[in-house]
């Protein structure tokens, strides 16, 4: 279910970062010390992080791909068992204290799919992945998973087909315009603009009885490139699988809020709220073309239509079709390795994790992310056995069942909460890992930190650093002046906010834990997104064909960790944070401002008689509906928070300088202890344990995906969604609660600074 690199990239430009003053060309270099650090530790850091990075071997990381994804391994399968006590072994060979912890989740596998056009004409679907002589494991069909949608409900439904573009709730709106309802119908959505589960979820809410979700070529076909085998695009039969699960919480449908252990108690699945109300299939495009041929009805509209050779109607009918799922709602068995290296202060705990268990083989989804952790960990544990220890527990995490929704590292997080808050200092995901630039996205405490890191990495197709590279690239993806002024004035990468999608989503939504969600990607040659031509022979063909970018990774989230666990002081700095909270604030005033305008000049305009006046007679399309246009919101109580917070935030950097100014001495042990556990316990303050309105599981008040975005994050989200919903009232009442967090965090930091001023020489 990994949070996609297309996703990400078209995110990206969309939100704050900090870039550098125009004066300068290039970033600011970092100052001598590492951030956290005291001078006399910064120097033997560095040297062990050197040693590190110059161990980091891309024929292993090649080598444990080939390994991992050598059969399909999805949960409950042989090879998935087998992957995790392979994992389990390399860990322990290299010297971590390892183990493995097993959860009991839902889980359904397919029994019977059908799908056929009875009308106008006879079609079955083939609903098969063809075998290449070409690559060695497509044809390993007795192991491989059908295409299915994971967590769609059992149906036999026959009904007449509409074309419903990306299943939005914006192409609903079209459609009703065009005067086309979908009750009673069976759609067919294509895939992209939105996670796959919102696409069955709103289809629902209309009326549809079924989905048929289908690959277009021009998403991810011919239309970007030559098509597999010839090029790395997907070809005519690929499907794409995946998890329609809802989005009220992730994990185990009949667990939610506590580990899915043996004996925990279980929702009846009929009670579970993450399956789909109707059922649901993917296609590929070579399915779909058929059904949407035998389409009629208006053409649709421009921005409607993909790239296959057909007029693109939206029907209803002639087409009439047949839909049939079924599937086996069985228990099925989770494998995550928690593999351990004690620091000298196991009180305080780095966690880094990267899921393995895949669709089908899985090579770019999630092995290319796990075989740089594998890497990533032989290297630590060789620098344990030439002397180095951490200062702070480090606690590796290779997850299961991430693909289905999440499943092991949610059912782990729940289980751990308790000690999580205690002594979680950061978390950093992976997931999939490709060509190009460095992307990260997670909380922006660590936003000057993971740009330090980043300045110490060189990208292994330039001669830059992968800061500088993906700085540059931001910039020339800017969508305006001021955003590339933006990028220009600082020295930092963007982190931005995430949604859900991979397994830094129950650390950050549900424990309030600083997160980072760390990838290179954005130069492919294709995807094979969750096909069976995801696999080591399509992937060191088209995408990371040498593994440098794979070394790069390693590379990169191997020195964060050390730099976490080694730093005197929890390398964090509020004043990004502060900046991208600020910038949420301002978008919601934004989208108040945009929707008053909006719909007043639409009402204007439904007076004056515009849209019938313009319609076309031979095609007409009915006017928009009149809306309400909302009232004045008073944000002021976050505004206040806000300043609270900006105060915080830069009496907290003033202390950290005094320090620095001091030398950066090491600090007495208890002054330390002191600042870092209350430094741990700031992105705590971010949660209200009530969580958010109608999806209590999400606890944290700024970070979230969005009810209907999925991946997508949706910042603020107890506001921000009954704006959507223009519910203008119920989303100015959540303004005073979310400020009350803001304040609790500002606080919070304040201790903080307190705590490091208290043992600074005093200035005459």
């Amino acid at each position: 279910m990994s949070y996609r690199r297309l996703m990400l990239c078209a995110f990206f430009v969309s939100q704050f970062v900090a870039g550098q003053s125009k004066e300068e060309k290039m970033p600011r270099e970092m100052p001598s010390y590492l951030l956290g650090y005291s001078s006399q530790n910064s120097e033997k850091e560095k040297q062990w992080e050197q040693k590190f990075r110059e161990g980091i071997v891309p024929g292993n990381i090649r080598e444990n791909m080939k390994r991992l994804s050598a059969r399909p391994h999805h949960v409950g399968s042989p090879y998935d068992k087998d992957n995790a006590e392979w994992i389990l072994s390399k860990f322990k060979e290299w010297g971590f204290d390892a183990h493995i912890e097993t959860f009991n989740v839902l889980f359904p596998t397919p029994k019977q799919r059908v799908l056929e056009l009875l009308e106008p004409t006879r079609f079955v679907a083939k609903l098969q992945e063809p075998v290449l002589s070409v690559d060695p494991t497509s044809g390993q069909t007795a192991e491989q998973l059908p295409t299915y949608n994971a967590y769609s409900i059992d149906g036999d439904v026959t009904a007449s087909l509409v074309y419903v573009n990306y299943g939005n709730r914006e192409d609903y709106e079209q459609l009703d315009r065009l005067g086309i309802s979908v009750k009673g119908s069976i759609v067919i959505v294509r895939y992209g603009s939105g996670w796959r589960g919102i696409k069955p979820k709103v289809a629902a809410e209309h009326g549809a009885i079924g989905c048929i979700i289908y690959s277009d070529p021009k998403g991810d076909g011919y239309f970007e490139g030559d098509d597999y085998p010839s090029g790395g695009w997907r070809p005519r039969f690929g499907v794409q699988r995946g998890s329609v699960m809802d989005t009220d919480y992730p994990g185990d449908p009949l667990t939610p809020g506590v580990g899915a252990t043996a004996d925990a108690t279980r929702l009846a699945i009929k009670d579970a709220k993450t399956i789909t109300r109707i059922p649901v299939l993917p296609i590929s495009y070579a399915d779909a073309e058929p059904l949407l041929s035998a389409l009629k009805g208006p053409v649709a509209p421009e921005g409607w239509r993909g790239g296959l050779a057909v007029t693109y109607h939206v029907g209803p009918g002639p087409a009439k079709v047949h839909l049939k799922v079924a599937s086996d709602w069985a228990l099925k068995p989770v494998y995550d390795v928690i593999a351990t290296l004690r620091g000298r202060d196991d009180g305080q705990w780095v966690l880094r994790g990267n899921h393995f268990d895949a669709w089908v083989n899985g090579a770019d989804d999630p092995v290319s992310g796990q075989s740089a952790l594998l890497e990533e960990a032989r290297m630590l544990g060789e620098l344990h056995r030439q002397g180095w220890i951490p200062g702070r527990t480090i606690i590796y995490c290779a997850w299961d069942g991430e693909e289905p929704g999440l499943l092991g590292s949610v059912e782990w997080v729940e289980t751990h909460v308790d000690d999580l808050k205690n002594h979680a200092v950061a978390y950093i995901n992976s997931d999939s890992n490709e060509r190009g630039f460095l992307e990260s996205g997670g909380t922006q405490d660590l936003q000057s930190f993971v740009s330090s890191v980043a300045r110490d990495i060189l990208d292994p197709e330039t001669s830059l650093t992968v800061l500088q590279r993906s700085r540059l690239d931001s910039i020339a993806k800017a969508k305006d002046a001021e955003e590339r002024k933006n990028f220009r004035s600082h020295g930092d990468l963007l982190v931005h906010a995430l949604g859900d999608g991979s397994d830094y989503t129950a650390f950050q939504d549900f424990a309030g834990i600083s997160t980072l969600s760390i990838e290179f990607g954005g130069e492919d040659d294709g995807t094979q997104y969750h096909s069976i031509y995801d696999d080591f022979y399509w992937y060191t063909s088209f995408v990371d064909t040498n593994f440098v970018y794979g070394r790069a990774l390693a590379q990169t989230i191997g020195t964060a960790v050390m730099r976490l666990a080694d730093s005197d002081l929890i390398p964090v700095d509020y004043s990004p944070q502060f900046e991208a909270i600020t910038k949420y604030e301002a978008e919601l005033e934004k989208i108040l401002k945009d929707k008053q305008d909006e719909f007043t000049e639409r009402n204007l305009e439904l007076q004056e008689g515009v849209f019938t006046a313009t319609t076309d007679p031979r095609r007409p399309i009915a006017p928009p509906p009149a809306e309400a246009v909302p009232p004045y919101m008073n944000f002021a109580p976050m505004k206040n928070a806000l300043e609270a917070l900006k105060k915080s935030a830069e009496h907290y950097s003033k202390a950290v300088s005094a320090w620095r100014t001091n030398g950066s001495p090491e600090l007495p042990e208890h002054a330390k202890q002191q600042a870092n556990t209350d430094l741990m316990r700031v992105s705590r303050l971010f949660l209200n344990e009530r969580g958010l309105p109608d999806r209590p599981w999400f606890k944290n008040q700024i970070y979230a995906p969005g009810a209907y975005t999925g991946y997508g994050a949706k910042p603020i989200a107890a506001v921000r969604e009954y704006m959507d919903e223009k519910k203008w009232k119920e989303a100015d009442e959540q303004i005073p609660q979310v400020a009350k967090i803001i304040e609790s965090v500002s606080a919070g930091i304040e201790k903080a600074a307190q705590d490091i001023e208290g043992v600074l020489p005093q200035t005459p």
